[in-house]
């Protein structure tokens, strides 16, 4: 059995874009770690805080929440300030993760790695997937731990989770035909979501999916990825995208999780981040 850690930007990212690759690992008897970047201070507030309670202190709980569901072993908490979204002012708070000394971080993530005896590492794409700062710090860091800890894990794979851009397309065409209007994560139309329109760093959602290396089927675990999702209830209200969206369109959307996987060529394969052999054919 091997070792497989995520390394997330906020409370929730691991539900959405690793959620059903880290119930499977679990359920095939991996260890399963979570690294979460930042507090996730900017997120929606909800109505119903308790006394003293703060939003971190609820983002805490329902990631604690979510990773019971995925079946993860150990979470971890560096507690950098969440940065906010492209052009915030929070951006250039000196607390700001998007801020935070490269190697300091990575230093941190690169303890991790080497405690866990760490097989698999996931990170985000070079843009984050949508230009997120603290997302493409933690593209940053993960790729400077793994310089780190090299020596130490010389099998370590490295995978970057990203979004398959024209998976998207053919999922929001999908969710027209069966007459789901809610077809982009904007939730409301589906007409307003373009995953080939400028995003927060001006370029497109995700990756192309002829720069992809590695689709994982995930689609006995869509079930598990959802709950994970609804766990952070504070973030995640009953009209949202996710949970208006019919179970079979949800199950056809997150069916596969997409990834980028250091040193292999490019070419999708679908596969498993366990496998011995990494280039099976594609199904």
């Amino acid at each position: 059995m091997g070792t497989l850690v995520c390394f997330h930007a906020h409370p929730d990212d691991e539900a959405i874009a690793t959620g059903g690759s880290m119930a499977r690992a679990h359920a095939e008897g991996h260890r399963v770690v979570l690294i979460v970047a930042t507090d996730g201070a900017h997120g929606e507030v909800p109505d119903d805080l308790g006394a003293g309670e703060t939003l971190t202190d609820r983002r805490r709980d329902e990631t604690i929440a979510s990773a019971a569901v995925l079946g993860v072993d150990r979470v971890e908490f560096l507690d950098y300030t969440d940065s906010g979204m492209t052009g915030w002012d929070q951006n250039s708070h000196d607390e700001a993760f998007c801020r935070a000394d490269l190697d300091a971080v990575a230093a941190r993530v690169a303890a991790v790695l080497r405690e866990e005896h760490t097989d698999v590492f996931t990170i985000y794409d070079w843009h984050g997937g949508y230009g997120h700062p603290d997302h493409i710090q933690v593209h940053k860091v993960g790729c400077r731990a793994e310089e780190m800890v090299r020596s130490d894990l010389s099998n370590l794979r490295v995978l970057e989770s990203t979004m398959n851009r024209d998976g998207m397309r053919r999922m929001i065409a999908l969710a027209k035909e069966m007459g789901f209007d809610g077809a982009g994560p904007d939730g409301d139309d589906g007409e307003d979501f373009d995953p080939d329109s400028p995003m927060d760093d001006g370029n497109p959602m995700g990756t192309s999916e002829a720069e992809l290396t590695l689709g994982i089927d995930v689609s006995d675990y869509t079930d598990s990825k959802l709950a994970a999702i609804t766990a952070h209830r504070s973030q995640v209200s009953d009209s949202s995208f996710f949970l208006q969206m019919p179970p079979e369109i949800f199950a056809q959307a997150f069916g596969h999780e997409w990834f980028i996987e250091h040193g292999q060529p490019l070419g999708l394969k679908i596969g498993w981040m366990f496998e011995s052999d990494r280039r099976t054919s594609l199904r």
